[in-house]
């Protein structure tokens, strides 16, 4: 079955499920997309490698990464290979060198670790036709209007400059606040994309 390389287009609340996140997958190259609900610790996980933060401790993704580099282990490619009942399947395919291993794993921790690894995300054509979507034309451009919602924290941070966002910022990460260190970062990236 060929492969189809995805990548990541964004996260965003999600309206389906109270305190989940839809990470949004598209297709490299074209306008497919297919939409994941995620955790929001692995949402958090996925947007902090994103964005290149640096936790005071490593995260979990983090710690597995830091034992498989340790060990010599790279992951080549992560497959989302089977979709049934409103879940996805993954699995990480791992190398040590000399040998070649299918790991099982969950579609939000795989893609959490495939930004860490630096490594591909695919997944197969009947997936697609099954659970994805297609951008039309009237939206390019306009994606994250169409994924996501107006971010409830946009108020609780409307009086703060620019710099106290990057204080409290830096604070939350520090105090391994990520949940909140996201949406002041999300805030900062909203500001700033106006300018």
């Amino acid at each position: 079955m060929k492969k189809i390389r995805m990548e990541i287009i964004g996260i965003s609340y999600s309206k389906a499920q109270a305190g989940a996140y839809a990470l949004v997958l598209g297709e490299t190259g074209d306008k497919r997309r297919l939409p994941i609900i995620i955790g929001s610790f692995e949402a958090q996980a996925i947007a902090i490698e994103l964005e290149k933060m640096k936790p005071s401790r490593p995260l979990t993704h983090d710690l597995f990464r830091n034992f498989a580099q340790n060990f010599n282990i790279s992951i080549e490619e992560v497959i989302i290979y089977k979709f049934s009942e409103g879940i996805f399947f993954s699995k990480l395919i791992c190398f040590d060198g000399s040998r070649e291993v299918e790991l099982d794993s969950r579609t939000s921790d795989a893609v959490a670790l495939a930004v860490r690894f630096n490594c591909p995300i695919y997944t197969y054509e009947s997936i697609l036709k099954e659970a994805g979507m297609i951008m039309l034309e009237e939206n390019e451009g306009k994606e994250e209007e169409v994924f996501a919602e107006k971010p409830a924290h946009e108020e609780e941070y409307a009086q703060l400059s620019i710099k106290e966002l990057e204080t409290m910022l830096t604070s939350a990460i520090n105090d391994e606040a990520y949940e909140k260190a996201s949406k002041i970062r999300d805030e900062i990236n909203r500001r700033k994309s106006q300018k």
